[in-house]
C-alpha cells in the first residue's frame, strides 16, 4: 500500500499493451500476434548463467544502488511513501551499460554484447540493494529505537541508538534468510501455479522491449527526458538551498494556500519529488491522501485542539503523545491496523484458496503450463514461448541442499548473533520466529503472486506485539518488539522480492542462478549502502525525526508508539482517543470491505486507508504536491495519452532521482558546516508590523 509503497505495487502507466506496440518492429510479430515474444529473439543465443553475471553489470549495479538508496532514504524519513522504481532501474540499467558497450565497440574492444538477461541481473541486483533502505527499517523500526524517537513518546528510557557497527552485523544477520527460505519453491510458483507477479511480468515486458530496435530507441528517448527532468530537479533543489539558513525558511514553507492554512499544514511545498511520485502513484493513492488530510488538519484536529484543558491538559507541550499529538499518532496507527488486519486476512484468504483449486488440479504438473488452463484450445505461439521459457528456467538448479542448508546455517548464525547485539530478544524469541518464519515468507510470496500486495509491514506489526507482549515492559519488550518487526520484515520482504525477481527471470530467460546470485549480491550491498546512507542523514541533520522538520521519519514514531500498544496496552492514551482509535480502526475494515464489494468500476472511487493515514500524523503539504503531480499528468493524458504513457513515468523518475541525489551534496555541506546565506521566512501583516517597529 502507499505507506511505503511496497506493499500493493501498482504501477502506473504499465500497460502490456504499450509493450506490444513497442515490439511490433515487423510485419512478422504482427502476424504472430501479442503472444509471442520469444520468436523475436530465437536466433539471438542466450548466455549461460555465469556469463549473465558481469562486471559491468555489478559495477553499473552499485552505482544505481547508491542512487537509489538515497532516494528511498529520502522518502522514508520524510513520509514514508516510496514508489516502485522497478521501471528507472530497468531503464537506467539499460542506458549506462548500452552507452558502455557503445563505447567499446568504436574501441574494438567489445567482448559481449548487451543482453536482456544481463539488463535483468542489473535490475535485481539494484532493487534488492535498495530495497534494504525499505526494510532495514530506517525510517521505521530501526530508526524508532533511538532516543531521539523515544524522547517522543512515553517511554524514555529504552533505547538503543543508531550506530553503523551494530547496524551493519544486525542487517548481514536477518536479511539472506527470506532469499533461502523460497528457493526451493521457485517452480511450484512461477511454472507450476502459473502466478502472475505483475510487478515482475510489467518488469519482464520492459525489459523484453528494451532489447527491440523500436524498443531499443523508445528506450533512449525515454532515458533523455529522464536526464532532463532529472537536471532540472537538481539544480531547482540546489536553488532552493540558498533560502534555508533557519528553520521554517525557505520555498518548502511557502504559505501558499496563506497562512491559516499553512497552519494546519495545507500548503504546497515545491518539492520535485514528491510532484515526481504524485505522477507514479494511482490517482485514488494521491486523492485518498488529500482526503485524510481533509479530514483531519482540516476538521477533527481543529475541533480536538478546542477541547484543550478538557480532554487533555492545556500545559502540555504539542509534541506530547498526552496531548493532541497523542490523537494524531495512535488514530493514524489504528487506521494502519485496521487496514493492514483486512488485507492480511483477503490475501490469506486467497492464498488458502488458491492453494487449494491448484491441489485439486490432478494435472497440475503433468503439463507444460499455459496462459489459461481452462483452455482447451493453445495457439502454437503461446506454446513455444511456454516451452522455451520452461525449459531454460529448469535447467539450471539451485540444489535444495544448498537452499535448506544455506537457511539453517544463517538460521543458526543469527540466533546466536542477535541477542548480543539485543539483550532484550532472547535466543528462543529468535528461534520461534526462524520456525514460523519459512511459513509467513511462503504465504507473502504467493499472495504477492497473485495480488502484487507483499505485507512485509503486517507481519513485521505482529511480530512487535507477540514479541513485544512476550517479553513484557520489564525485560525490554519495546526494543525486543521493534528488532523481532525487524527480522520478520526483513525475511518475508526479501521472499516475495525474490519471486517476483524469478518471474522476470522466467518472461527474460535469465537463469534462476544468475537471478539467485543478484540477488545476493544486492542484499550485501544494501546492508553496506543503506546503513551508510542513513548515517550521512543521520550526521549531517541534527534535528531528523523531529516533527515539523525536515526529516520527521512519522513511520518512527508509529512503529514505536505500536511497540508501546503492545507491552502497556492502553494506558498511555489521553481521554477518549481509544474511543476514536476504535472507530477508525473499524472505519478502515469497512471501507476496504466496500472497496471489494461495489466492484472495479466504483473501487476507484473510494478511497484507500492506508493512505489516509499518512497525512493524519504529518499533514497534506506532501498531499498537495502529489495532486499536484496526477494534474500534471491528467492533462498531459487529455493531451497526448500514448506520450503521456510512454514518457509519464521517466519523466517522474527524473524529478525523483534529481531531488533525491541533492541530498548528497546538501548532506556534505551540512556536515562541512557550511550554511545557506538567506532565510527566506513569511510573516503575517500585523507580525510583520511589530518586526518593523522592533527593528526600527
Amino acid at each position: 500500500m502507499p505507506q511505503n509503497g511496497r506493499e500493493g505495487k501498482e504501477e502506473r502507466g504499465y500497460d502490456p499493451e504499450d509493450d506490444r506496440n513497442v515490439n511490433h518492429d515487423n510485419g512478422k510479430l504482427k502476424e504472430l500476434g501479442e503472444l509471442s515474444v520469444e520468436r523475436l529473439f530465437e536466433n539471438q543465443e542466450v548466455p549461460s548463467w555465469r556469463k549473465q553475471l558481469t562486471v559491468r553489470a555489478f559495477v553499473v549495479s552499485f552505482l544505481l544502488s547508491i542512487l537509489f538508496s538515497f532516494i528511498v532514504m529520502k522518502l522514508n524519513l520524510t513520509t514514508g511513501i516510496i514508489p516502485s522504481l522497478n521501471v528507472s532501474a530497468g531503464l537506467l540499467g539499460f542506458f549506462f551499460v548500452q552507452t558502455w558497450t557503445k563505447l567499446l565497440r568504436k574501441s574494438g574492444l567489445l567482448k559481449q554484447p548487451f543482453t536482456r538477461q544481463e539488463n535483468t541481473v542489473i535490475q535485481t541486483c539494484v532493487v534488492a540493494s535498495s530495497g534494504i533502505a525499505f526494510s532495514g527499517g530506517f525510517g521505521s523500526y530501526l530508526f524508532g529505537m533511538s532516543e531521539r524517537i523515544a524522547k517522543l513518546s512515553t517511554d524514555t528510557h529504552d533505547f538503543k541508538n543508531p550506530s553503523l557497527v551494530w547496524i551493519i552485523s544486525f542487517l548481514f544477520v536477518v536479511s539472506f534468510l527470506g532469499l533461502f527460505s523460497v528457493v526451493p519453491l521457485r517452480k511450484i510458483m512461477v511454472t507450476d501455479f502459473r502466478l502472475t507477479y505483475p510487478s515482475g511480468t510489467a518488469t519482464a515486458h520492459l525489459i523484453n522491449s528494451f532489447h527491440t530496435p523500436q524498443g531499443a530507441k523508445l528506450a533512449k528517448k525515454q532515458v533523455r527526458e529522464l536526464g532532463k527532468f532529472f537536471s532540472f530537479s537538481f539544480l531547482w533543489g540546489f536553488f532552493q538551498w540558498f533560502y534555508t539558513s533557519g528553520d521554517d525558511c525557505g520555498f518548502a514553507n511557502f504559505p501558499s494556500l496563506g497562512l491559516k492554512a499553512y497552519k494546519y499544514k495545507f500548503y504546497f511545498d515545491f518539492s520535485a519529488t514528491y510532484v515526481g511520485v504524485g505522477m507514479i502513484c494511482p490517482y485514488i493513492v494521491n486523492i485518498s491522501v488529500l482526503v485524510g488530510g481533509i479530514l483531519s488538519w482540516g476538521l477533527m484536529w481543529p475541533l480536538i485542539e478546542k477541547r484543550k484543558g478538557d480532554w487533555y491538559s492545556a500545559d502540555l507541550p504539542e509534541t506530547s503523545l498526552h496531548g493532541l499529538q497523542g490523537y494524531r499518532v495512535f488514530i493514524a496507527i489504528a487506521m494502519i491496523l485496521g487496514d493492514g488486519l483486512y488485507n492480511f486476512l483477503k490475501v490469506l484468504s486467497l492464498t488458502i484458496i488458491g492453494l487449494s483449486h491448484q491441489f485439486r488440479q490432478k494435472d497440475v504438473s503433468s503439463d507444460l503450463p499455459t496462459a489459461d488452463h481452462s483452455s482447451d484450445h493453445v495457439t502454437s505461439q503461446v506454446s513455444y514461448d511456454d516451452k522455451r521459457r520452461t525449459q531454460l528456467f529448469l535447467k539450471d538448479q539451485i540444489p535444495a541442499w544448498f537452499s535448506n542448508g544455506g537457511y539453517v546455517a544463517i538460521a543458526a548464525i543469527s540466533t546466536a548473533t542477535l541477542p548480543h547485539i539485543f539483550h532484550q530478544l532472547k535466543w528462543y524469541y529468535i528461534l520461534v520466529m526462524y520456525i514460523f518464519a519459512p511459513i509467513l515468507a511462503f504465504c507473502n510470496a504467493y499472495g504477492s503472486g497473485l495480488t502484487d500486495w507483499s505485507l512485509a509491514s503486517t507481519y513485521g506489526k505482529l511480530a512487535i506485539f507477540v514479541i513485544g507482549a512476550w517479553a513484557g515492559a520489564s525485560h525490554g519488550g519495546v526494543l525486543a518488539g521493534l528488532a523481532a518487526c525487524g527480522v520478520m520484515m526483513n525475511i518475508v520482504s526479501t521472499a516475495s522480492d525474490l519471486m517476483q525477481d524469478f518471474k522476470t527471470g522466467y518472461l527474460t530467460l535469465a537463469s534462476p542462478r544468475s537471478m539467485f546470485v543478484s540477488q545476493l549480491i544486492g542484499t550485501a550491498m544494501g546492508c553496506i549502502i543503506s546503513p551508510c546512507v542513513f548515517w550521512l542523514f543521520y550526521k549531517a541533520f541534527d534535528d531528523i525525526g523531529l516533527p515539523g522538520t525536515q526529516y520527521p521519519a512519522p513511520n518512527a514514531v508509529v512503529f514505536r508508539n505500536m511497540a508501546l500498544l503492545g507491552v502497556d496496552g492502553f494506558s498511555s492514551l489521553p481521554r477518549n482517543c481509544l474511543l476514536l482509535c476504535y472507530v477508525f480502526f473499524g472505519a478502515a475494515i469497512l471501507i476496504n470491505f466496500i472497496r471489494d464489494f461495489v466492484g472495479k468500476k466504483w473501487r476507484q472511487f473510494i478511497p484507500l486507508p492506508m493512505a489516509m493515514a499518512i497525512p493524519f500524523y504529518l499533514g497534506s503539504y506532501f498531499a498537495i504536491d502529489m495532486c499536484v503531480g496526477s494534474l500534471i499528468l491528467f492533462v498531459w493524458e487529455k493531451i497526448n495519452k500514448a506520450k503521456a504513457k510512454a514518457f509519464g513515468p521517466a519523466v517522474a523518475s527524473g524529478l525523483i532521482c534529481g531531488d533525491g541525489i541533492w541530498t548528497l551534496p546538501a548532506s556534505i555541506l551540512a556536515l562541512a558546516g557550511v550554511k545557506p546565506p538567506i532565510c527566506m521566512k513569511f510573516l503575517s501583516q500585523g507580525t510583520n508590523a511589530r518586526v518593523d517597529k522592533f527593528l526600527s
